[in-house]
């Protein structure tokens, strides 16, 4: 995600840090903060259950923020952001344009309401890989990253986040912070 949002502001990509979890990507905010004093950094967390609302997160995790440093929170997943594409999120999942949610940050679980939709994908292939298979004990389906990062990254029939923005206030908020921080 934060690779395809980099790339629609036109901004050049150094290094996508992956940090396995939010445990480990807390544990590593510190550095990123540090690193911010000479260069601009983009963070990126998924709001999820963990607080009530994007400012109770970033107060706790980083109250003195650098100033080149944009952490921003997807409120509530990121999947959110991605069923907010629902013409593109639609034609690439093979999934209906009316069942997607109009408001997706509105969403408790959006990574389960992604699952749901995919399970009734016209694409064999989509189901496969989006659901898990029964009694895997698996919360989503083998291939169900690729196929996100696949959708984040394809130009001509993938997510568009200026598109999507219009239906997430939390992803228009960090295109808005990314265009302050490419400025300064």
């Amino acid at each position: 995600m934060i690779r395809r949002i980099l790339q629609f502001a036109g901004a050049e990509i150094h290094r996508v840090q992956v940090q396995n979890g939010k445990a480990n990507l807390r544990r590593a905010l510190p550095g990123y903060n540090l690193a911010a004093r000479w260069g601009p950094w983009l963070v990126l967390v998924d709001l999820d259950s963990d607080f009530s609302c994007p400012p109770e997160l970033t107060a706790d995790w980083l109250p003195q923020p650098s100033p080149l440093m944009r952490l921003r929170v997807v409120v509530r997943a990121v999947e959110a952001w991605l069923l907010a594409d629902i013409d593109r999120f639609s034609e690439f999942f093979g999934v209906a344009r009316s069942r997607l949610p109009v408001a997706p940050e509105g969403l408790v679980d959006p990574k389960a309401k992604l699952i749901e939709l995919t399970a009734k994908s016209r694409r064999r292939t989509i189901r496969q890989d989006m659901v898990p298979r029964a009694g895997s004990g698996r919360r989503v389906g083998p291939a169900y990253t690729s196929r996100l990062i696949e959708f984040a990254l394809t130009p001509d029939r993938g997510w568009r986040p200026d598109i999507a923005a219009t239906r997430c206030p939390s992803l228009s908020r960090c295109l808005a912070r990314l265009e302050s921080l490419l400025s300064a």
